[in-house]
């Protein structure tokens, strides 16, 4: 029998919060995968399963996506008899037995993590490295090492300060390495961190969800300046570009944009237009090194998106407007709304859909950025995933939180064991193949 048994779990993610993890026994031993959970979700992500008890863990129990492993999932697939290494044929099979739009009957939740688990268990099946297998999946023959996009001031969702744009990142596309780029990133991290401590005083430099820094600041251009201060006193000026990621679906109503939305008495008059946000945006790029906007306009703010789209010549990802979802995706290419996917396993519920997003998006003409959740594990599956893919960029957090980190140390295991084979996307990240 190719898969002896399915067991779903409740663990917690790095926000204290309950979340799924899988393990899958096959001849050749345990494969085990935990699923990450967002705070800033998009509207029309597949649906991540909650038992909504509100006497436990305040609503955010997973009992039932468990239960729908465990009881339907786990006997159901074994009695299929599928091989691990048919990552498809696996998918598919939960996807009809689900049989709803967006994973709602048994939860995306549920499906992911036996999706990955049973990723993991077809690579050692091939005895190939997880990248590999997943590079096969994808059909992708060339290897290529990320750049990381540092996520090193944090607002929005992830802090409890009254910034509004949600992440600041930092991209070393300069560097020569993964390796490199790694010590670029934590190096201009520790400089951030006595900027903020020098200006805002110590109690300034607590961090946000993803490891950044939650400074009280409110002026968005504040943020920027803080990292380019901080790039500068680190010696790297021009050779690490600046990201955003705004998540502007938080702080939009009525049709207009509040960047005191924090604020419950937040004055109306100074919410602005999307045109003035726009305006905003290319003062930005002006001024600082930004090589990449994300979620800059609300997900069903189309007009917007295209406007940026078309003024800019940076990298526009989408994020809540495509939810890594193959029927947003298409409308957003028809509308010219981006160039720029953000790829997340859970806000699609399998592997092998993850892959055809990114496929998708690569034939249209697309980035793709492989993206970490606020709420996430250990587990480093999205490390191989990008190196398989080998989209050029990954964002999963600051050099700082294990959880982060995770990810990050194994993309650098990674590239030692592809040694001089290894190759960093470095300056052509958009397009790295």
């Amino acid at each position: 029998m190719p898969i002896k048994s399915v067991f779903a779990r409740n663990i917690f993610d790095s926000r204290g919060n309950p979340t799924v993890e899988v393990d899958i026994i096959t001849d050749l031993g345990l494969f085990r995968a935990a699923v990450p959970s967002g705070a800033s979700t998009g509207i029309y992500e597949a649906l991540e399963l909650r038992d909504n008890i509100k006497t436990e863990y305040h609503g955010k129990g997973v009992q039932k996506a468990i239960d729908n492993i465990n009881k339907i999932i786990a006997p159901e697939l074994i009695k299929a008899g599928l091989e691990v290494t048919q990552q498809t044929e696996i998918d598919e099979f939960m996807i009809k037995l689900d049989g709803t739009e967006n994973k709602s009957k048994l939860g995306a939740n549920a499906l992911l993590g036996v999706s990955l688990a049973v990723a993991k268990a077809g690579a050692a099946k091939k005895t190939l490295p997880l990248y590999k297998h997943l590079a096969d999946l994808a059909g992708n023959k060339e290897i290529i090492l990320p750049v990381p996009a540092f996520n090193v001031i944090n607002g929005g969702s992830h802090a409890g300060n009254k910034l509004a744009m949600q992440e600041f990142m930092i991209l070393p596309t300069g560097a020569s390495s993964f390796k490199e780029a790694m010590r670029m990133g934590s190096e201009v991290y520790h400089h951030l961190k006595k900027v903020i401590k020098d200006k805002f005083g110590l109690d300034a430099t607590a961090v946000g969800d993803e490891g950044g820094f939650a400074p009280n600041i409110l002026n968005n251009k504040d943020g920027l300046e803080l990292i380019k201060v901080a790039i500068d006193k680190a010696g790297y000026t021009g050779k690490i570009d600046i990201g955003m990621d705004v998540a502007a679906s938080e702080f939009q109503k009525e049709g207009l944009y509040d960047l005191d939305f924090k604020n419950p008495q937040s004055d109306k008059s100074k919410w602005i237009t999307p045109e003035k946000l726009l305006g905003l945006y290319q003062e930005f790029i002006k001024d600082y090194p930004i090589v990449s906007i994300e979620d800059p306009f609300d997900q069903d703010d189309w007009n917007a998106w295209t406007n940026m789209t078309a003024a800019t010549s940076i990298q526009i990802v989408g994020d809540d407007l495509t939810v890594t979802n193959p029927k947003r995706i298409q409308t957003a290419v028809e509308k010219k709304a981006c160039n720029c996917l953000l790829l997340k396993v859970n806000q699609i519920g399998t592997v092998t859909e993850s892959i055809q997003a990114h496929l998708l998006a690569k034939k249209n003409g697309w980035g793709t950025m492989v993206s970490h959740r606020s709420g996430e594990t250990e587990d480093t599956f999205i490390a191989d995933l990008v190196v398989g893919l080998s989209t050029g960029q990954i964002k999963t957090g600051a050099p700082c939180r294990s959880e982060r980190l995770a990810k990050y140390n194994q993309i650098l295991r990674i590239e030692e064991e592809l040694g001089a084979n290894a190759k960093y996307a470095g300056k052509s990240f958009r397009k790295p193949q």
